[in-house]
């Protein structure tokens, strides 16, 4: 396959409307359930307090909204997506655990927030940012939404420190992800741009320093599984 069909990051929420249906099932599959774990230790940086305004970008089929609203913390939610068909199934999720009254959906570009400033008590990103052309615009934008004290959790791949471990991940990455994700879902090419987008990242203390440079300050860093996923918490002053 050449370069020029793998989807570029300004257009790849197109290819995530054609693997929507699938998307859940491969996401489990191919990171034998761990995806769903990570989601659950993202919780563990939320405020310690109820009543919480949660703002979930590249929200997809809303697996981080449900998982924030089981820890009861959280009052509403919105969730957004530039991928219409990941956002319709996330409507139908949403729906099936009864958070239809308080989560509400809006097809819109992450690096351009349609919310006004001081608004969001949690800012939530989940294997999202690496898709953006301009992951600062979407940090700084992040910011502006959120109230003082307000933190973006974000959780994304990296690649493990451990060389042999790094090594044997890379080959899964490199050459069996994508067979898999192409036979299940018919769009070998969409597994073809995970494995770029993930290598090409700016993870660990690079992406710290994105945070930082956006203004978040206390910022955690939370390597998951030997290192080939990280939570990094950033606080608005």
């Amino acid at each position: 396959m050449t370069l020029a069909k793998i989807p570029s990051k300004k257009t790849s929420w197109k290819i995530f409307n054609t693997i929507a249906r699938r998307y859940d099932i491969l996401n489990h599959l191919l990171s034998c359930g761990q995806d769903i774990l990570w989601r659950k230790r993202m919780t563990g940086f939320l405020p310690q307090r109820k009543g919480l305004f949660h703002l979930d970008l590249a929200t997809g089929t809303a697996d981080v909204i449900v998982s924030f609203a089981t820890t009861g913390r959280i009052e509403t939610a919105v969730g957004i997506d530039m991928a219409s068909e990941m956002l319709h199934l996330g409507i139908q999720k949403t729906a099936g655990y009864h958070l239809e009254n308080r989560v509400g959906f809006v097809c819109a570009d992450a690096a351009s927030i349609p919310l006004k400033q001081n608004c969001a008590d949690v800012v939530t990103m989940a294997f999202g940012i690496r898709n953006l052309e301009n992951p600062c615009m979407c940090l700084e934008d992040s910011y502006r939404v959120l109230k003082h004290g307000g933190r973006m959790i974000v959780l994304e791949f990296s690649l493990p420190d451990n060389s042999l471990i790094r090594a044997l991940y890379l080959v899964y990455f490199r050459y069996i992800l994508p067979v898999i994700g192409g036979i299940v879902s018919g769009e070998r090419q969409a597994y073809l741009y995970l494995n770029r987008t993930v290598e090409d990242f700016p993870y660990g203390a690079k992406f710290v320093s994105l945070l930082q440079q956006a203004g978040f300050v206390h910022v955690t860093v939370c390597p998951l599984s030997f290192g080939i996923a990280t939570i990094y918490c950033g606080k608005k002053e």
